[in-house]
């Protein structure tokens, strides 16, 4: 597969303990601290049991890419969660690369 260029997003770090300023998505059982509320983009993602995010997503800290066309984006790769709908206007997917988990995020 040739490489495509994404604008980064952010990079999200999972963590066990709280951050201040989380918010709580019911919807995926994850506290997750704003991406825009820090310098670098950095986004903070604590699971609550019974989550359906991936394993991999859980443990392992996830680079974000904004893409025009999120169906299209993820056409010959690997998805691993996803898509889903954030309800404030996020829809988003990880796919795994290589290994690692990455974040393709469509904005409305």
């Amino acid at each position: 597969m040739s490489k495509i260029e994404y604008p980064f997003h952010h990079v999200g770090i999972p963590t066990v303990e709280p951050k201040p300023g989380e918010k709580y998505m019911d919807d995926v059982k994850v506290h997750v601290t704003g991406f825009d509320a820090n310098e670098f983009g950095i986004e903070w993602l604590r699971f609550e049991p019974g989550t359906p995010m991936p394993e991999l997503v859980q443990t392992t800290a996830h680079v974000a890419f904004k893409v025009e066309d999120l169906d299209a984006a993820v056409q010959g790769r690997r998805v691993i969660f996803g898509p889903h709908e954030s309800g404030d206007g996020i829809r988003f997917v990880y796919i795994e690369s290589d290994g690692a988990p990455v974040e393709l995020i469509e904005l409305s």
